[in-house]
């Protein structure tokens, strides 16, 4: 018999057994010792019949079954996502029949999203995850919707502590005690999915080659249709109107769009050249401007009223009494008009924006906010700082949050001198839904007119009008009452919201008033900031459009009624020209060259250039320089300290229920007693205070950021 290497190997291992162990090895320990010694045979090459056996076609399999998961998830997002985003089945068959290559785009973006999923071993976890948040945007963007009629952006984002304050105004306790109990579950779902979920038996080049041709073809194909949908017209890069681009373009793309797309794209043909064409042109055409007299000794006060306008607008809606009779009376005697603004239902600080600056909100990126981005960080041309160079003072006060939008840090770059938030005002009444009265304004312009001895500006955002507007009946007796209606839910809102709108009418009157009794020349802008959410449709309105409430500019220096319809962006160049000023860059502009047939695209290069050009119209250098802005126009002060028993009481002036006691920067327990005095309730900090003067007083707002500490 041939003896193989195999055997030879063998009965050496037994000569060594046996020498070792002194005895002969048993049948068992042979066939044991000859399994372990067995030479392992070559793999054999796996032929064409043979390849979907076994393993191999289990593999195939499963990946089959996650190239289908991928775009059956993505499909399912998709629909459910538009489903919300078009306010129900019949809105998204309409978006489907009318406009089905857009729906294909919205699909092919979600799918490109998802396929990072296949990169990892847990793929269920990672798709989930992932789906997830798509689900959580979509749903957002439907609630969004419903309380404000504009949709969810990422600037949104950019604002979550903000939209998270707000968050108990649109929904019951009960709804948000729901909501964390859903958030809590799906919590628990995704750590049981990562710790117990199946695992990919890929390895990570498999993976890795599967993600990238994944990724490769969905996004080749995005990219495709999206160019020829950009070419057909079907899509649009730029959205003049960010809720109908939402209805006619979907979610997912307009999402994307406002994420890649912000700030101010380099213009074309921006240049130094280009910036001294329309440098020229604005001085040609101020010069043919009336050069009368300017005023530049008169109090200029505006109130952007919030969510204020005329309800009696509404098509159809009966009231028992007129809801703003003070407003009537003004616009029968004063210049009004409509102001077309750049928001509905929501988004104040852009309204704001284009007021102060003369800025066009819809330049930057869709549903972007300035304030939040680039005016945090830079100055710009305002009304503040144009009438400060005529000897004004600049006051801005907000009867809510002074970091609302972050105003405390943009008002700086904007050129105010002081800011009066909620945080500076001692004595105030609220709404039924939270929000601060807008009457306690007329004291606080007030006190910022009597701050200085030269001519004032003052800027107060009022907050009375802003929503949620509840669907139940939380008026007793209203005041204004409302017929017509069918639909209970929607009465009861119109109703509250009328009621709201009345008395900040009121709150006109008493300001006026209050301006009259001084004996001071001065003029009055007032205007809402945008229409309420109250679910309107253009057809309903007599203006006929969402993005157009009114403004009015009252005055006790006999200038003459001169009504015109215009653009938030230009409502400061309009009070400027009837005051006879003709300063500052965007005042002249709007003043002088709205007949010029590149009126916006030059507007748009104005503000590329001040805000991320090179500031060619200013030499080169920021034309401004940020404010020494003061928190409250009346200086909170500490007189005294006083310890009785186991507390310390703080004398002073100014104090709120905001005012809070402080070491090293530190937040104490305090309690507001009054306008003078403090109680610090925190023994344990107090007994380790070596001195007083140790303890100082900041106003620190309901999210604890501290806005002003005393020196």
């Amino acid at each position: 018999m041939k003896s193989t290497s195999g055997t030879i190997e063998f009965s050496y291992c037994i000569s060594i057994a046996d020498a070792a162990l002194r005895r002969p090895l048993q049948k068992g320990e042979q066939t044991a010792m000859a399994a372990l010694l067995q030479p392992k045979k070559p793999a054999r090459r796996i032929r064409g019949r043979e390849f979907f056996a076994g393993s191999v076609k289990k593999g195939w399999r499963t990946s089959l079954h996650v190239a289908l998961a991928l775009p059956a998830a993505a499909l399912g997002l998709n629909l459910l996502i538009e489903l919300l985003n078009h306010k129900g089945l019949t809105g998204l068959g309409l978006f489907l029949a009318n406009n089905p290559l857009a729906f294909l785009v919205n699909f092919l973006i979600i799918l490109l999203t998802l396929t990072p999923c296949l990169l990892f071993r847990r793929r269920a976890f990672c798709l989930t995850l992932l789906s997830l948040v798509w689900a959580v945007s979509g749903v957002a963007n439907g609630i969004i919707l419903q309380n404000r009629m504009t949709p969810f952006t990422t600037a949104d984002l950019t604002v979550f502590s903000t939209g998270f304050e707000i968050l108990p105004t649109y929904f019951t306790k009960f709804q948000m005690v729901l909501l964390g109990a859903v958030c809590f579950l799906i919590l628990v779902g995704l750590t049981l999915l990562f710790l117990k979920g199946p695992r990919a038996a890929a390895g990570f080049r498999r993976r890795l080659l599967s993600g990238l041709l994944a990724a490769a073809l969905a996004g080749g194909f995005l990219v495709i249709s999206i160019k020829f949908s950009l070419l057909k017209g079907i899509l649009s890069p730029v959205f003049s109107n960010l809720a109908y681009a939402y209805e006619d373009y979907g979610f997912a793309y307009c999402f994307a769009n406002t994420w890649l797309n912000t700030g101010i794209r380099t213009p074309k043909n921006y240049s130094a050249a280009d910036m001294e064409r329309i440098r020229t042109m604005i001085e040609k055409n101020s010069a043919a401007l009336p050069q009368e007299q300017a005023r530049t000794d008169v109090n200029i006060v505006y109130v952007q009223l919030e969510s204020f306008f005329d309800p009696q607008q509404i098509k159809g809606l009966e009231f028992n009494q007129d809801p703003v009779p003070n407003w009537h009376k003004l616009q029968d005697g004063f210049t009004t008009g409509y102001l077309t603004t750049p928001v509905v239902g929501a988004g104040t600080a852009n309204t704001e924006m284009e007021v102060l600056t003369g800025m066009r909100a819809w330049f930057f990126g869709p549903g972007e906010y300035p304030y939040k981005t680039v005016l945090k960080n830079c100055t710009a041309e305002s009304a503040a700082y144009i009438l400060k160079d005529l000897g004004y003072g600049a006051h801005a006060i907000h009867n809510h949050r002074g970091a609302f939008y972050g105003r405390n840090q943009v008002y700086k770059n904007l050129g105010f001198d002081t800011f009066t938030s909620l945080e500076y005002i001692s004595h105030f009444t609220e709404t039924p839904k939270g929000w601060c009265k807008d009457d306690v304004l007329t004291d606080e312009i007030q006190a910022a007119l009597d701050s200085t001895n030269t001519p004032d500006f003052v800027f107060a955002v009022s907050v009375q009008g802003h929503g949620k507007y509840p669907s139940d009946p939380v008026l007793e007796d209203p005041e204004i009452q409302v017929a017509a209606i069918a639909d209970e839910d929607q009465r009861y809102s119109i109703e509250y919201y009328a009621n709201q709108i009345h008395e900040m009418d009121a709150f006109i009157g008493q300001l006026i008033q209050m301006l009259e009794q001084r004996g001071e020349p001065a003029v009055l802008v007032l205007y809402g900031d945008h229409l309420p959410a109250l679910q309107m449709e253009e057809d309903n309105l007599q203006s006929h459009s969402l993005y157009k409430t009114e403004y009015l500019i009252w005055d006790n220096l006999g200038l003459e009624k001169q009504d015109q319809h215009i653009k938030a962006y230009q409502l400061t160049a309009r009070v400027f020209a009837l005051l006879g000023i003709h300063e500052g860059t965007f005042p002249q502009f709007h003043q002088s060259c709205q007949q010029e047939s590149t009126y916006l695209k030059d507007l748009r290069k104005l503000q590329y250039d001040q805000l991320y050009g090179a500031n060619y119209l200013s030499g080169g250098q920021p034309a401004y320089q940020p404010s020494d802005l003061q928190m409250g126009v009346r200086p909170i002060q500490v007189t005294d300290y006083i310890q009785l028993l186991d507390f310390w009481y703080i004398v002073g002036e100014n104090f709120t229920q905001y005012s809070k006691a402080t070491v090293d920067g530190e937040i104490l327990e305090t309690e507001f007693l009054n306008g003078r005095l403090l109680r610090v309730l925190d023994d344990e900090m107090i007994q380790e205070v070596s001195s007083p003067d140790d303890i100082k007083i900041s106003q620190v707002e309901a999210y604890r950021e501290v806005l002003s500490v005393t020196e």
